[in-house]
């Protein structure tokens, strides 16, 4: 199964922006409750979208140039990129389906 790409300020752009898949971006911290939550349903996806989609996380505390380039103010916060351009934004902690619908309405 696979494992969500973990994006750093270093890879953002190639890892992201001039990825050809559709990619979702979980921009989390690990004292971030919330975060944590999520963060399973965050694995489930990567394994689930193979091929389909690229699923990554940014840690926040590690990453903080990537954060405030795509003007994270909160987390955990969601970000989904097609063709380099942010097109779809998912704050707080949610239910997989909820996240499944919104990136499947951008793999077509």
């Amino acid at each position: 199964m696979s494992q969500p790409l973990h994006i750093t300020d270093n890879s953002f752009q190639s890892d992201v922006l001039d990825s050809s898949n559709p990619v979702l971006v979980d921009f989390w911290a690990t004292w971030c409750g919330p975060c944590r939550m999520i963060a399973p349903i965050i694995e489930d996806l990567a394994g689930e979208y193979e091929g389909k989609a690229t699923i990554g996380k940014v840690d926040v505390d590690n990453n903080p140039q990537t954060a405030m380039q795509v003007r994270v103010r909160s987390i955990p916060t969601l970000l989904i990129f097609k063709g380099g351009k942010l097109v779809d934004t998912v704050i707080g902690a949610v239910s997989k389906s909820y996240i499944v619908d919104r990136l499947d309405a951008h793999l077509s």
